[in-house]
């Protein structure tokens, strides 16, 4: 498996920001009231970035550490593929969450300020889970082998 590539982040994030502005765009032309998050929106994201982590850690610590430590392969793929959502859901709420902050910000009458600062934390939630994502998916990869390859980066015969 691959690590996330920058491009596909950025493109996530991108489309989280559009769907998130033009939900808020639908909602007001509707005459529905504004998405108005949870509180337990951000503290939740933030405890998957953090876990995602703290079951990355023991896979880095065997890879990287003693010589002699084994990996449950079984387990370090598993982390490794909910490293990889965990980023790119992060990257898609990160963008939703300031999609509904640009939309917010940018109206003439702001709406109460509760809002506005749980917007911003489900940002920064997810900003976190991007984060802790991205640092465990880093933490599933193997080093380099130096046994395999010779100092030109080229592959031995």
């Amino acid at each position: 498996m691959k690590r996330s590539q920058p491009g596909i982040v950025v493109l996530l994030l991108l489309v989280g920001l559009v769907v998130g502005f033009l939900v808020e765009v639908t909602a007001a032309a509707t005459g529905s009231p504004i998405v108005i998050l949870p509180i337990t929106l951000p503290i939740a994201l933030v405890v998957i970035g953090v876990a995602v982590v703290v079951l990355a850690w023991p896979i880095r610590q065997a890879t990287h550490g003693k010589p002699g430590r084994r990996v449950d392969p079984f387990m370090a793929i598993r982390v490794a593929v909910l490293a990889k959502a965990s980023a790119f859901s992060g990257a898609l709420i990160l963008g939703g969450g300031i999609g509904i902050l640009v939309y917010v910000l940018t109206r003439s009458v702001l709406p109460a300020v509760p809002s506005i600062w749980l917007a911003i934390g489900m940002a920064l939630g997810a900003a976190l889970l991007l984060v802790g994502g991205l640092v465990a998916e880093h933490f599933c990869t193997l080093p380099p082998d130096d046994d395999d390859e010779n100092e030109r980066g080229e592959v031995r015969a």
